[in-house]
């Protein structure tokens, strides 16, 4: 937080702050779906499981995808557990995640 002092003396704080990050590379992107695993992460918000299997149907109705899984986090407002990260990582080529209220 920063503090700046007005021509009047007042003291107003900015509570914006600062963010540093290193910035990182994307991952390469597929040409293809064809014969990927595919891993659905579900955020547990009201309507995100639904979403997600519409998207699964679609997309095995229009690409050989090779198996689709899905994960779900233990609630939306926190960040998914390394563990539940890694198993993703370990049984999916590529990951989708999406929300939904």
């Amino acid at each position: 937080m920063t503090e700046q002092r007005l021509p009047s003396g007042q003291v107003v704080y900015d509570p914006r702050g600062s963010v540093t990050v290193t910035p990182m590379a994307l991952a390469p992107r597929r040409t293809s779906l064809n014969g990927l695993r595919i891993g659905f992460l579900d955020n547990s918000k009201w309507n995100a499981s639904k979403l997600l299997r519409h998207v699964a149907n679609q997309l095995e109705t229009t690409v050989s995808v090779g198996q689709i899984q899905f994960f779900t986090k233990q609630s939306f407002s926190k960040q998914a557990e390394s563990v539940l990260i890694d198993t993703i990582a370990e049984s999916a080529d590529i990951a989708i995640t999406a929300i939904g209220d």
